[in-house]
């Protein structure tokens, strides 16, 4: 009988008798306290609890903040979308579309800012973009926001770390002779990310490509544009200099 009883008070939801409030209070505690488990679960009470108010809306938020912080970011991720969607008035939408950008830029660029270690596949790209795509969206829609000067550099080095990892997939083609992938890949650097350093990469693989191939025309071609573009290239030797044989390594 003891057991029995024991087992039943274990299995009582303790807040059954507290107020939001007080759910609330204890699950911000947690989370100072970096005990993102337990407040999660506090939170997801209180969310049903507290149905349609804005308690339950700021629960929704903390709880995807919590999950992220706990190592979930497809929950977070999932939580911060139904937020979005149920609350499209919400005057927290601006934050909540940072943090998804948020959580999606520290999921994977961490791995992507280590890209000249190991090949970077269309995978881990995923999370980045999307990140993008967030922090484009709350640019976009709030630009008076206290986030969007943030998002905007985020996005600038999002850009910057996703035309390398296109680079350093380019280089690896025309290392191996895929010529015609080089240039493919090259070509997606130089019409999707305009005026930043990776173009000029971008530009010397196409030629190096186009000479390997024996495209005469183009090889000329491409480099007018490179001398045009970029005056001071690595790639053109310098007066009194001979020319800089390792114009690949670009990081």
């Amino acid at each position: 009988m003891g057991f029995l009883a024991g087992c039943a008070t274990d299995d009582k939801d303790r807040t059954a008798g507290m107020k939001p409030e007080e759910i609330y209070a204890e699950a911000k505690d947690n989370m100072k306290g970096n005990l993102y488990d337990k407040a999660i679960v506090l939170l997801d009470k209180l969310e049903g609890r507290a149905a349609g108010t804005p308690l339950a809306q700021q629960a929704q938020l903390d709880k995807a903040y919590a999950q992220y912080k706990n190592g979930d970011r497809a929950n977070a991720i999932v939580t911060l979308e139904r937020f979005m969607k149920l609350n499209p008035a919400s005057p927290a939408m601006d934050y909540a579309m940072y943090l998804k950008g948020t959580i999606n830029f520290n999921d994977d660029l961490g791995l992507m800012s280590k890209w000249f270690k190991q090949d970077l596949a269309e995978r881990d790209q995923m999370a980045a973009r999307e990140s993008f795509e967030a922090y484009k969206e709350l640019v976009s829609k709030f630009p008076q926001s206290k986030y969007a000067e943030d998002a905007s550099l985020r996005m600038r080095h999002i850009i910057n770390l996703l035309a390398k990892s296109e680079i350093k997939v380019a280089y690896y083609y025309l290392k191996k002779g895929a010529y015609v992938a080089a240039i493919n890949r090259a070509q997606t650097t130089i019409n999707d990310y305009q005026n930043i350093a990776a173009v000029e990469d971008a530009l010397i693989i196409l030629i190096e490509s186009y000479k390997a191939l024996g495209l005469t025309q183009l090889q000329d071609d491409t480099t007018r544009v490179l001398q045009q573009s970029y005056p001071d290239s690595k790639y053109f030797p310098k007066p009194g200099k001979p020319a800089d044989t390792n114009w690949y390594k670009f990081w």
